[in-house]
Order: structure tokens, then C-alpha cells, then sequence
């Protein structure tokens, strides 16, 4: 199975947990070892909009804070690189085609952003694309996808499974306020629409959820699957 994990920089590293960076590093290494291709997509997290909101402050333009953004991701993708111990590419891809060729010689390629206007979210669901992936996991602090923000709207519904369609058909009026109820970015839904590419969005603030999803199915989250999907294709092993 192929996979590409998105990583939330406050899921991989909260605090600068370096134990938290290292489990879900232990997390990758037992899917290689179960004989998974994979790949991995970090974002910035709160570090990231710490130092976008001093620019911002700063004067600093639109296009300027998402190249901080994006540095502060590859910086959080040097860790989870570092805790790899030598089963990544020595460095964050700046591009899909540098993950790709690092998926096909053996190593695990990890990725932050890519371009301003661009969030992590879209580039994983891009990267999935590329790569051809059989599944595509964002590791999020939310367990899945809701019809709003579950820490703000105790009534909040979550969803078990949605199409590509659905997903996009949700996020759009969401995307239109702050953004902050959204799972995934609105281009990020778009691309999963396209690719099809079976998803699952889930809390992954515990690495062994990511690991017990990806072999088995097995989660709480969210799928969001291509319509008549068959699930047996995907875990029937």
C-alpha cells in the first residue's frame, strides 16, 4: 500500500515534544516495516502562526507570511526527518517530483509547504495525487470531520463517510469565514474530489491511531471515499 500522511505541526510537535516527534517517526517506521510506501507531509502549527502574526506585524505582505509559514513547516519536517534516523531523504522535497523519485528508490519522502497561497492540507492531497496513493491520512487534532467546529459547537455532527463530492460540497461555506471549523482547506477537498483518492481524516495526536487506520481501517475518524467504493480493495489483505 502506498500511503501519504499529513502531519498537523501542533499534532507532530506541540510544545517541541521531542517524544511526541519520535512516536509518530516509530509510527512511519512500522509501516515501512509492514511493507508500506510512504509519505509524509508536515504543517507549521501554532510556531508557524506566532511568527506570521510578529510579521504580520511587521508590515509584512500576504505573500511574505506564507514563505514564513512555509519555512517553520520544513523546519518541522527536519525534525520528523531527524527522528527517521536515516529512512528519509536527508531533507524536506521542495517539490512532488523530488518525492516522488524518493518514494520510488526506497526512502520515506517528507514534505512541508510548497508555495505561498498553498497550505499543507492541499499539498499532501497534491502529493497523494502524484504518487498515485492508495490512501491519503490527515493526522489532525480533531477526530474528523464535522458539520462544525467541535470545540466551539457542542452539536456539532460527525461524519463517518463521505464522497470526494460531499467533502467539497461542506467545506466550501466554511471556507468562506476564518476557517477554523474547516478539517481541510477548501483546494485540498477539491483535489481529493479529483484524484479520488480514498481519505481518512482522524485525531492523530496518538500515533497508533494513524498505524491502526492505515493496516486495518480501523478508526474513529472520518472516509471519505470515491462513490461505490468497495472497502474490501483497500484493507482485504
Amino acid at each position: 500500500m502506498r500511503v501519504v500522511i499529513s502531519i498537523g505541526g501542533s499534532v507532530l510537535a506541540p510544545d517541541l515534544d521531542t517524544d511526541h516527534v519520535a512516536g509518530h517517526a516509530s509510527a512511519v517506521e512500522r509501516l515501512v516495516d509492514d511493507g508500506c510506501e510512504v509519505g509524509a507531509v508536515v504543517g507549521g502549527g501554532g510556531v508557524a502562526r506566532d511568527y506570521i502574526d510578529a510579521a504580520r506585524g511587521l508590515g509584512a505582505n500576504e505573500v511574505q507570511l506564507d514563505q514564513i509559514g512555509i519555512d517553520v513547516t520544513r523546519i518541522n519536517a527536519r525534525l520528523l526527518i531527524a527522528a527517521l534516523a536515516g529512512l528519509s531523504a536527508p531533507s524536506p522535497a521542495h517539490e512532488y517530483e523530488e518525492a516522488g523519485e524518493a518514494l520510488r528508490r526506497g526512502d520515506v519522502p517528507v514534505m512541508g509547504g510548497v508555495m505561498p497561497g498553498q497550505t499543507t492540507d492541499a499539498v499532501a492531497a497534491a502529493l497523494a495525487e502524484y504518487v498515485d496513493a492508495d490512501l491519503l491520512v490527515y493526522a489532525t487534532s480533531v477526530d474528523g470531520v464535522f458539520s462544525a467546529d467541535p470545540n466551539g459547537d457542542g452539536s456539532a455532527e460527525q461524519y463517518d463517510r463521505l464522497t470526494g463530492t460531499e467533502l467539497v460540497d461542506l467545506i466550501t461555506p466554511m471556507s468562506r469565514g476564518a476557517g477554523a471549523s474547516a478539517p481541510v482547506d477548501l483546494l485540498a477537498a477539491k483535489l481529493i474530489e479529483r484524484s479520488k483518492v480514498r481519505t481518512v481524516v482522524l485525531d492523530g495526536t496518538d500515533p497508533d491511531r494513524v498505524v491502526s487506520a492505515v493496516l486495518d481501517g480501523d478508526h474513529s475518524g472520518t472516509d471519505i471515499v470515491p462513490a461505490g467504493c468497495n472497502d474490501a480493495g483497500l484493507w482485504g489483505r
